[in-house]
């Protein structure tokens, strides 16, 4: 009998390409809400010390919260969005090998 037409092989092989994709899902989110949350923080709670540093003639806290925060939320999202796409086209993948 092949090995791929083995039912408990398949499963196994599913079940493991499931559990790296959701370990990977798990590991993406954490990594993008922890440096959101370091963003969030260090803006705020950092401002007083950041003010002598300029960044284009404004104080580092300032540029921060007025436009560098954003572009870091809108980086994370492009983050995220690039690398959930090679997670999902990697389980895909590995969906495919298994049947």
């Amino acid at each position: 009998m092949p090995e791929f037409a083995d039912p408990t092989a398949r499963r196994t092989r599913l079940l493991a390409a499931r559990a790296a994709h959701w370990r990977t899902t798990r590991r993406v989110t954490a990594v993008l809400l922890a440096l959101w949350l370091v963003t969030t923080f260090c803006a705020v709670w950092f401002a007083r010390d950041l003010q002598h540093l300029a960044l284009f003639g404004w104080p580092l806290s300032f540029y921060m919260a007025a436009q560098g925060a954003s572009l870091v939320y809108l980086a994370v999202i492009g983050a995220y969005a690039w690398l959930m796409r090679r997670a999902d086209q990697r389980y895909a993948a590995a969906l495919e090998s298994a049947a």
